[in-house]
């Protein structure tokens, strides 16, 4: 057993005993109060925060609720954050990003019967939800329309902040798009290691320009804001783009070959739905494409981009990985890239 399996069983077996020590009823309009932390890069970077601000404005149309809201802006200010929510009242508090782990972890310890949500990090406490993604298996497919969109058989990624996470990224989409054809070359780039990694969108733009002297003609940022860099760099010279976590097709119609959809918005909206409705759990969830949890975006922005035949391979592979015929490697699971 691995010890996130062991995470897992451990926590389930928590996660009856925590329901009722917290009292998880069903709350009222009235004194129902969750509240989200937001990381570096802000609600509106376009990608993975404003993918859990759409999904809490969601609920708070269908609902009438409303919910308190930090931005963070340095990393000093995540535990300050996470704490001040859980002083004024706010349950559920909702932590976007790995790097709020840390925070939850401790603010969670202190405020025991409130109920803290994690996404995209693990934090193992009876009041905490981890809501993890298998971004792997979503960016196999988009490495597929990537290699098979090719006309120089070069594609290429652009990373954010160089970490084990964005690495999952990279692995994935290389997977697919050899899957398509093996001597598809991928180049990969990393935009930095610091979290300002996330918000550069002029290096992101120096990134993929360098990529595309070098024959990449499609290329695929998981970078945050800095991929907005990436796309225009795209646009400027007439190459393809892939976005990441929204559906970013919008941003550059006719450049945007497609998203990798991870589905942020919809776990956002389900822990403060499912806190209200007293249908909360701590523990894990793990979401791939079983769970409709990663995907890729088709709409009126790339439809002419996208054949018959490249819709119709991508959905064969993802039936075949849901099924188990295809096996996409987890970069996580070994910090290695195999095929």
């Amino acid at each position: 057993m691995t010890n996130t399996q062991g995470v897992f069983a451990k926590t389930a077996i928590l996660g009856a005993a925590a329901a009722m020590a917290l009292g998880l009823g069903a709350a009222s309009a009235q004194d129902y109060s969750p509240a989200v932390v937001f990381d570096m890069g802000g609600k509106f970077d376009k990608s993975f925060n404003q993918g859990v601000y759409d999904g809490v404005e969601r609920f708070k149309e269908e609902t009438g609720v409303s919910y308190r809201e930090f931005e963070v802006t340095n990393e000093t200010q995540r535990e300050q954050a996470v704490r001040r929510m859980a002083q004024r009242g706010a349950d559920p508090v909702l932590g976007v990003g790995f790097a709020q782990a840390d925070a939850i972890g401790k603010v969670a310890a202190e405020f025991p019967e409130t109920r803290f949500s994690l996404i995209d990090g693990v934090v193992d406490a009876p009041n905490v939800q981890s809501i993890v993604f298998k971004e792997h298996e979503g960016s196999f497919l988009v490495g597929m329309l990537a290699a098979m969109k090719s006309e120089t058989g070069k594609v290429g990624f652009v990373g954010g902040m160089d970490i084990p996470l964005i690495r999952k990224f990279a692995c994935g989409f290389e997977q697919g798009a050899k899957y398509v054809n093996a001597g598809t070359e991928v180049i990969q780039n990393m935009t930095g290691s610091t979290p300002a990694a996330w918000n550069n969108p002029g290096r992101g733009g120096e990134l993929a320009k360098a990529q595309f002297d070098r024959g990449v003609d499609v290329v695929y940022a998981a970078a945050g804001g800095t991929g907005v860099g990436v796309y225009q760099a795209a646009k400027d010279n007439g190459k393809f783009a892939i976005g990441v976590d929204s559906n970013q097709n919008y941003l550059q119609p006719g450049t945007m070959l497609t998203s990798m959809l991870k589905r942020v918005d919809v776990a956002a909206y389900n822990v403060f739905n499912d806190a209200q409705a007293g249908s909360w759990e701590p523990g894990f969830k793990v979401l791939g494409l079983a769970e409709n949890g990663v995907g890729w975006a088709l709409d009126e922005h790339n439809e002419d981009l996208i054949t018959p035949e490249m819709k119709a391979a991508a959905d064969r592979a993802r039936d075949d990985i849901i099924n188990g015929t295809i096996t996409v490697h987890d970069y996580m699971s070994d910090n290695s890239c195999t095929y």
